[in-house]
């Protein structure tokens, strides 16, 4: 079972183009759903069936576990399933027709413009790291990038000439995002006065964005950046990696962008991802009109 969960994630890489952190999250699942099938002794596919699967998702329910992770783990099992099948290593799918838990749609958590620019102007900017922070968060709302997208940019991937970047999303899938005046400047800003201070001698590195040991900044690395200055910023709010995307997002729609513009920009490859932030737009709406309208709550 083992060996074909491994040739499941060879296919997602070379046939799929997958991301590899959701070929990660697709091996974690899997592999713990094994885990459950051998302790009933299923120990080949073709021996499992649709009960193991209603009894393991109700494990995971039991343990407490978010709807959207069963969900997950479900959509998990039904991809291997159908892999499976395709492969002609089982004869019917016992996942097919299975009911998903509904997960409850979130809406995303967006700054407001005074928040975003309060953010914007936190770090200090008489430093490497300062000129370096300033320039990733510029960009970040300048171009709604996913935070991996920011931390994967080499110098090659901008051009600052022409006002656009580069942009590798999930699935390897490139798009080209235009820049505002502003984002290139703190960007060239950084590239000319800072980044040669952070690169190391003996570690050269072709990335954008450098940490203190001349390599690559992680995901996890920008987390504290942007927290802090979130911090000194007076943001009160519950920031995460996304939040500046989302904010670009909301933005950009509230200020009448076209929804399939915003999608592109996004790397959206479904316009319905896109369109849950016309849902906080309308929110914002009610919001404003119960705040400003003199008989909205006479």
């Amino acid at each position: 079972m083992k060996l074909h969960l491994k040739n499941f994630i060879h296919y997602l890489s070379v046939e799929r183009g997958l991301a590899h952190n959701t070929m990660e999250s697709y091996e974690r699942d899997l592999t713990r759903f094994i885990e459950f099938l051998l302790q009933r002794e299923k120990v080949t596919w073709p021996d499992t069936d649709k009960s193991d699967i209603m009894d393991y998702l109700m494990s995971l329910k039991a343990e407490g576990l978010a709807a959207s992770t069963v969900s997950r783990a479900m959509a998990s099992i039904r991809a291997i399933y159908r892999f499976l099948l395709q492969e002609k290593l089982i004869e019917n799918d016992p996942s097919a027709h299975m009911y998903t838990p509904k997960i409850e749609k979130k809406l995303p958590r967006a700054l407001t413009i005074e928040e975003v620019e309060r953010l914007l102007d936190a770090p200090q900017q008489s430093t490497p790291h300062g000129l370096r922070d300033k320039a990733m968060l510029e960009l970040l709302y300048a171009t709604g990038m996913r935070v991996s997208e920011l931390m994967s940019l080499n110098i090659d991937h901008m051009n600052l000439g022409l006002g656009f970047v580069r942009c590798i999303g999930k699935g390897a899938k490139e798009r080209i995002i235009p820049l505002g005046r502003i984002a290139i400047d703190h960007v060239g800003n950084y590239m000319d006065h800072a980044r040669d201070q952070l690169v190391k001698e003996n570690r050269p590195d072709d990335a954008l964005f450098l940490n203190h040991l001349g390599t690559r900044l992680s995901r996890q690395g920008f987390w504290k950046i942007i927290k802090k200055h979130a911090l000194h910023a007076n943001i009160h709010k519950r920031i995460t990696p996304h939040t500046l995307r989302h904010s670009f997002a909301t933005h950009l729609l509230e200020n009448g962008a076209d929804l399939r513009a915003v999608q592109e920009m996004l790397g959206h490859s479904d316009i319905s991802t896109t369109q849950i932030y016309t849902h906080v737009t309308r929110s914002r709406m009610k919001q404003v009109y119960d705040q400003t309208h003199p008989r909205a709550k006479l």
